[in-house]
């Protein structure tokens, strides 16, 4: 007899399982890996599968029961296809710090284009306010004041000022809600702070690069004490897109979708096409400069 659980924590052979709260190590048939060639990791934390328990006490996944929505990205290492990073979540934060390493605007504009594209709201965490030096106060500012204008969710945070993080915690009370961002930008040890007692293990920043180092190693889903979860994922430095085409990309910028009715082509690109809604709005000044270069970046990207 098969018990229905979820999935909260992925560690390539084995899966970690929660059924009503029970804890159990579980395999998946190979069965699965043939069906989904196309996908790295036929299962991801967040999925509601079916488990069946054997006489060793370790289970065997049965069914995935369909997804409400999933974040993917582009697999990497040379493999081929895409990999699913979390499953069935409510709202998805990118997390940047204003410093070690600094902001990325491109990053941040693929995974937003990812949530449109797989219908997840999503936010944007920028942490590690208390290494703002010069001008990164006024930047944080302006560019949070841009992706709200476009309807998404932002805050600043550090976990040296634990009045910041009040409004975050109310952001993920009850829902499932999962932090993305490169290693170093401090998701886990936000979490370690929301969540007092889980002790993630964080990492440091390399002096000669900058760039964070990788400290957690999987996904994991991880329950909090005023209801809802949130999932811990390891640092990723590329976030490459899937199933999107160039003609479709404008469809994921929300500031494109009413300039792009315009066009002269149905299959418009907003690069160099004469007759162009977009690109008028662009050179009218109601698309930000940045925006529309990390739009034509991403386009290039899906040659």
């Amino acid at each position: 007899m098969s018990k229905k659980g979820r999935v909260i924590q992925s560690t390539g052979k084995w899966y970690k399982v929660s059924l009503n709260g029970e804890v159990i190590d579980c395999r998946l048939p190979g069965k699965f890996r043939l069906e989904k060639k196309e996908v790295t990791n036929p299962v991801a934390v967040g999925d509601i599968v079916d488990v069946v328990i054997g006489s060793d006490g370790t289970g065997s996944i049965e069914t995935i029961h369909e997804r409400e929505n999933y974040i993917p990205r582009q697999a990497t290492h040379g493999r081929r296809g895409e990999q699913i990073l979390v499953a069935n979540i409510d709202l998805a934060w990118v997390v940047q710090s204003v410093r070690q390493p600094k902001i990325n605007l491109g990053f941040i504009d693929r995974f937003l284009v990812t949530c449109e594209a797989y219908e997840i709201p999503a936010g944007i965490i920028f942490n590690k306010m208390d290494l703002a030096m010069g001008n990164d106060l006024e930047f944080v500012e302006d560019v949070s004041e841009l992706y709200r204008g476009l309807g998404y969710k932002t805050v600043t945070t550090s976990i040296k000022d634990p009045a910041m993080l009040k409004e975050l915690k109310e952001h993920v009370k009850g829902i499932t809600s999962v932090f993305i961002g490169p290693s170093g930008a401090g998701k886990t040890s936000i979490l370690n702070e929301i969540e007092p007692g889980i002790d993630l293990r964080v990492g440091e920043i390399s002096s000669y690069s900058q760039k964070g180092k990788h400290t957690t190693t999987f996904a994991q889903l991880i329950p909090l004490k005023d209801s809802g979860y949130i999932v811990d994922t390891p640092g990723i430095r590329e976030l490459g897109l899937v199933q999107i085409e160039k003609s479709e990309l404008s469809l994921y910028f929300p500031e494109m979708l009413e300039p792009r009715q315009n066009c002269k082509f149905y299959n418009c690109t907003h690069y160099h096409e004469p007759g162009c809604g977009v690109i008028e709005a662009y050179e009218q000044g109601e698309i930000d400069p940045d925006r529309y270069n990390s739009y034509l970046n991403i386009l290039e990207s899906l040659d």
